[in-house]
């Protein structure tokens, strides 16, 4: 790319939290090359971090990207920059098929750690990437292609950048990684049950006074008798379990290569529920993997309807290139993965209607976000609540709410996804 210096940037942040943590340190890069940060509807540069992870999410990024062009060809803006996971696994055939595209640049690093002066999410909440790449190898997954092996963060890097976030007002700390369990696995530690990162937490709960520490993305795996302690016992961790499971079936787990078994998954759920019964279990599955039968599915709606989780997420089999699951017998049609997916959905949506109604008439400290359509009406969420992906809390009010604030609600209704309170005056 020209020098920058002068040049008006935005970007288009597409995919996960983690790639929202690039994106801010892509724009962290343009602006120490003298460019000024601002929305991409004003932008004469915009740049376009993608995500690569799902035939779905590939097809987005390409939206984009063509949507672009267009815009450049109008003379709306000057120069377009392509970043992130799908350059990093087709840079060449982006480069062919795109040459009205000025630069392709590939994943974010870890410069700018500590620099927290541009931020893509509210003021009151902000994500905190503790490590890049993973190393679980999944047979599915396309994230080790892209992103390279487990690579953690410094702890002192992660506390001073914890520090300066709380210095300009978070309420919500995010903390994020492709898998967060796997924290500081590349080097050697001998306690087996407190991980590096219970110690990591401990020291961040200790360096810190943020009212919420919301943890993503845990592996059922690494979940150890001494995070799960953790959780009870601090109250601003926040009572949000996030173990993405994938499937119940055990021939289903053996080839993902989840390194888990259902046995295992049933007396975790156990305990998790026996010592943190305020918390919420949220997961995630795939259906429509390589060979999974009629009789395999079963199994795991009947799973989903005897545990009832909290927040549930399913993502349809994606054949991915360069994956071990690619070259698997017994791939499925779309039609079934959709049938599949929705009769998922559907069963969630029963039990998320049916959790959420157990809620009406409790009070609950709600995290204001924003403003809602109407004048007395705020939306929130609950410390139950991830932003972005699970549901929300309407918020009726007399009087006006200030974004980043804590009040006292009364819940007095709920629907599938949401609650809907009153402000206790």
């Amino acid at each position: 790319m020209e020098n920058l210096k002068g040049k008006r940037v935005g970007i288009i942040s597409l995919g996960c939290a983690r790639n929202t943590v690039d994106s801010e340190k892509f724009l962290m890069d343009m602006k120490s090359q003298g460019a000024t940060v601002c929305e991409p509807e004003e932008a004469s540069v915009v740049l376009v971090n993608t995500c690569g992870f799902t035939q779905e999410a590939k097809e987005e990024s390409i939206g984009v990207i063509l949507d672009l062009i267009e815009s450049k060809k109008r003379g709306q803006i000057d120069k377009i920059v392509v970043c992130g996971c799908l350059v990093e696994r087709y840079r060449d055939e982006l480069r062919k098929s795109f040459r009205e595209v000025d630069a392709f640049t590939g994943i974010a690093d870890f410069k700018h750690d500590a620099d927290v002066s541009i931020r893509l999410t509210p003021a009151h909440r902000a994500y905190l990437k503790i490590s890049e790449g993973c190393a679980n190898r999944c047979s599915y997954c396309a994230i080790p292609l892209i992103k390279g092996p487990l690579r953690s963060r410094s702890e002192a890097s992660i506390l001073k950048e914890a520090q300066k976030l709380q210095g300009r007002g978070v309420q919500e700390l995010i903390v994020i990684g492709q898998d967060i369990t796997l924290f500081g696995w590349e080097k050697s530690f001998k306690d087996k049950d407190e991980i590096p990162l219970v110690k990591l937490l401990k020291k961040l709960l200790k360096a810190t006074k943020i009212p919420w520490i919301r943890l993503l993305y845990l592996h059922p795996k690494r979940i150890t008798p001494a995070l799960i302690e953790l959780f009870a016992s601090e109250m601003r961790l926040c009572p949000y379990v996030d173990l993405p499971l994938q499937h119940i079936n055990d021939r289903i787990l053996k080839l993902m290569n989840r390194q888990i078994s259902k046995k295992e998954i049933v007396r975790l759920i156990g305990r998790l529920r026996r010592n943190i019964p305020q918390a919420a279990l949220r997961t995630s599955f795939i259906t429509g993997f390589p060979s999974e039968s009629e009789r395999e599915f079963q199994e795991l709606l009947d799973f989903i309807r005897e545990v009832r989780f909290d927040r549930m997420g399913v993502f349809k089999y994606s054949r991915e290139e360069g994956t071990k699951a690619y070259h698997f017998k017994g791939q499925l049609s779309s039609m079934i993965k959709d049938k599949r997916y929705n009769r998922l959905m559907s069963l969630q949506k029963e039990i998320s209607k049916a959790n959420l109604q157990t809620e009406v008439g409790s009070l609950m400290d709600i995290l204001v976000d924003e403003k809602g359509d109407t004048e007395d009406i705020f939306i929130g969420r609950s410390r139950k609540d991830a932003p972005d992906v699970d549901g929300v809390v309407f918020l009726h009010s007399k009087n006006r709410l200030r974004a980043g604030t804590f009040v006292k609600s009364r819940i007095v209704d709920a629907y599938e996804y949401d609650l809907y309170a009153e402000v206790v005056e």
